[in-house]
């Protein structure tokens, strides 16, 4: 994405975002002078240096600059579809200016912003706007760094009093030379420049609230005056309305020159994307319409081009300036636009006496500023740091396209090597004659020179185990596993298959080949049971079953616990059997000691099984969490609010709920908040259960004694049967769990 500065600003949460276009015009009036106005200024006074910058950076007239910048803030601000999003000529698109420059020459440069604003506009249109996103985000980084690396090469020669050079490699072969011949006064407004910027970040809270590159270019030119410095100034000739010109036709090399359209498209497009993902995370606002932001970006490169302006894209910096100053709408945006037009209009002497060093200073910090460490890092945990130093250095050292496709194509490359990589191991079990034959990962055409090299190690006639843990499976890799099954049973081995993966032999031609799906792979591990006609055949049909899978992902687990258990928690819980303990609360073997019974009930008195167990979970297993957990259409919740007799052997010890039953009547706030989240009156009354258990916990000694002396926990839970969700009950209310993972928002770059 586009980037004036590294400075990440922290996500922001505007109150009334979402509001912004409601009630009377007199409310909007009065939000759009409270809040955007004054962030208008604020993104003014950052914008008005980098666009400087940026168009000397570019080899661009300097007007070109100050023109995109009003016509990013006042023809993307009203068109584009990201309100809070701010646009100007950027960092990310100065490599490619300059290239065209070099190449084409100004006039014909400006042609090239209008025919890739027009190729923006069409990809907007053509409503492809996301797919624009389906960039590997390790290529983003090291475009972005390349383009960083490539201005700060450019820049140390302007900062050192002398001119940039046409290439990377020529600005590092002659930077010697340069030093030999550095020009006192440049160096130095440069290097205040950079002290203001690096060091901006730990002066007072109240002094960062002016940006800091307003104040380093104000410095280092204040300085130049004062000091008998000699430092080359800013050439303007006229105002930015002199500058302004058409673009001319190309009179030939049309190759080059759509080649050109279509970088300057893709890349301003892809960034302006990015940093509009970038700004949604930061407010909680209205969301980027992308095809919308895709057709404002592309109106104003048109409108830029035709009357002499750099390029425009999405700036990120700018972007979060504009939400951390307080801005509500895109006002805001449309406002710094024109704050930038009267600036250049009426204070066009004051431009001319900034020094170029200190853009080139203010220039370097940034360029340096893209080259995040955290990105490498990330690179280098993630496996892609090829991917990340091929990128930089086909950015640095060909052109930003060409390192962008080299790393697109070494992303994908490395992609597919991923996916289809199968790992296959042949060895003998220690001890035993048998072999082992583990296959991981996804099995396709690919696999089979692998698998030929480890089938060849296996002797002939002996038997062996093949795990495969394996999620894809195409008929290639099938026949080839199938056919040495075969010639190894017909030498007198046997070949079992521990299928732990969701891609199957046995459906390997049923059908074209798919990726297994882990809702396959739960209905056969928690379905009913299959393969007879009776219960005894059933059991029997499923302890195969078992010993085929599951066994084998939980065998090693249980081994370790084969000479002691060691649980966390005493879970109580009703025999319901559509109630899964380990299954609602993602634990496994040796994790909870669990009690079920009828109501899931702790009687006070007249029970030895429940005190035995608690005793014993408490005393000598030291668990630190008792749970009790009820669920929804509860059988004995039903009865027992029915006042249905359920039976001579049962009714006594439904007997122990009645103190539920009566607090239910009673009014209890867990009936209460149950019956407003629209609960049934026996699922009410399956949570109050819950509650009024929790009490009498809370109540039992040793449970008493476990708080007070080990700080151990007593809880409720009821398991909603038809969602398969899980609420948390107290002894005066219930809450949702929340199961939502918060992330923190990806670092901007």
């Amino acid at each position: 994405m586009a980037i004036d500065s590294a400075v990440a600003a922290p996500p922001i949460t505007p109150t009334d975002t979402g509001q912004r276009n409601s009630g009377p015009l007199s409310n909007r009036l009065a939000s759009i002078f409270r809040y955007d106005l004054p962030a208008s200024i604020v993104v003014f006074l950052v914008a008005l240096p980098l666009s400087l910058g940026i168009a000397v950076a570019s080899g661009a007239p300097v007007a070109a600059g100050l023109i995109a910048a009003v016509i990013g803030g006042v023809v993307a601000g009203t068109l584009g579809g990201s309100p809070l999003q701010v646009s100007g000529p950027a960092a990310g698109l100065t490599v490619v200016v300059a290239e065209s420059i070099n190449q084409f020459g100004w006039r014909i440069t400006t042609f090239i912003v209008v025919a890739a604003g027009v190729l923006q506009i069409l990809f907007g249109l053509s409503r492809i706007a996301r797919a624009a996103l389906a960039v590997a985000p390790v290529v983003v980084h090291a475009m972005l760094a390349g383009i960083g690396i490539t201005i700060a090469l450019q820049q140390i020669h302007v900062l050192l009093g002398g001119s940039s050079h046409s290439s990377a490699w020529n600005n590092i072969s002659e930077l010697p030379s340069q030093l030999m011949s550095v020009h006192g006064g440049d160096a130095f407004i440069g290097a205040v420049v950079i002290a203001i910027m690096l060091g901006w970040r730990y002066v007072p809270a109240k002094l960062r609230a002016v940006p800091g590159p307003l104040v380093a270019v104000f410095t280092g030119t204040v300085l130049s005056l004062v000091l008998p410095t000699g430092a080359e100034r800013i050439v303007l000739n006229g105002s930015m309305f002199d500058a302004i010109g058409l673009p001319q036709m190309p009179s030939g090399n049309w190759s080059a020159v759509a080649m050109m359209v279509l970088t300057v498209a893709l890349i301003a497009s892809v960034e302006s994307l990015l940093s509009a993902v970038a700004v949604d995370k930061m407010h909680s606002g209205s969301r980027t319409n992308f095809d919308r932001e895709l057709i404002g970006q592309g109106s104003a490169n048109v409108i830029s081009g035709l009357i002499g302006g750099l390029p425009i894209t999405g700036v990120i910096v700018r972007s979060a300036t504009n939400v951390q100053a307080g801005a509500r709408t895109r006002a805001s945006t449309v406002l710094h636009g024109f704050w930038i037009l009267v600036f250049s209009v009426a204070l066009v002497g004051l431009i001319q006496q900034i020094p170029k060093s200190a853009l080139a200073g203010l220039l370097i910090v940034i360029g340096i500023q893209l080259v995040k460490l955290a990105h490498i890092k990330m690179a280098r945990r993630t496996g892609d740091l090829l991917i990340y130093a091929v990128t930089v250095v086909g950015v640095v050292f060909g052109n930003l396209l060409e390192g962008v496709i080299i790393g697109l194509a070494l992303a994908f490359g490395l992609l597919l090597w991923r996916v289809v990589r199968v790992a296959v191991v042949a060895e003998p079990i220690p001890g035993l004659d048998r072999w082992v034959i583990t296959i991981d990962g996804s099995c396709t055409f690919l696999a089979l020179p692998k698998l030929s090299a480890e089938f060849v190690k296996v002797p002939a006639g002996l038997d062996v185990t093949v795990e495969m843990t394996v999620d894809f499976l195409d008929h290639a890799a099938f026949e080839a596993i199938d056919e040495w099954a075969r010639h190894q049973e017909s030498g007198g081995g046997t070949v079992d298959f521990v299928e732990i993966g969701s891609a199957r032999m046995a459906h390997a031609t049923a059908g074209p080949p798919a990726r297994g799906f882990g809702r396959a792979v739960a209905e056969e591990i928690f379905g009913p049971w299959r393969g007879g006609d009776n219960a005894a055949d059933s059991m029997t049909s499923g302890i195969a079953a078992h010993h085929r899978r599951p066994a084998q992902v939980v065998g090693p687990h249980l081994d370790d616990l084969r000479d002691r258990q060691d649980p966390d928690t005493f879970f109580l819980t009703c025999a319901d059997s559509r109630v899964m303990p380990n299954v609602i609360t993602n634990s496994g073997p040796g994790d909870m000691f669990t009690v079920r019974n009828v109501g899931n009930l702790v009687p006070a008195s007249g029970d030895a099984s429940v005190e035995a167990a608690l005793v014993f979970a408490l005393q000598v297993l030291n668990v630190g969490s008792i749970v009790v957990c009820g669920h929804s259409s509860c059988g004995a919740m039903h009865s027992l609010n029915s006042g249905d007799s359920a039976g001579p052997g049962i009714d006594p010890w439904l007997a122990h709920a009645n103190p539920s039953l009566e607090r239910f009547h009673a009014g209890h706030p867990v009936a209460a908040a149950a019956q407003a989240a629209g609960f049934s009156a026996v699922d009410q009354l399956s949570m109050v259960n819950v509650a009024v258990q929790l009490e009498t916990l809370l109540a039992h000694p040793a449970v008493r004694a476990a708080v007070a002396e080990r700080g151990a926990t007593v809880s409720g839970l009821f398991f909603d049967i038809a969602g398969a969700r899980v609420i948390e009950i107290t002894v005066d209310g219930i809450a949702h769990i929340d199961d939502t993972v918060r992330r923190p928002a990806p670092e901007l770059v």
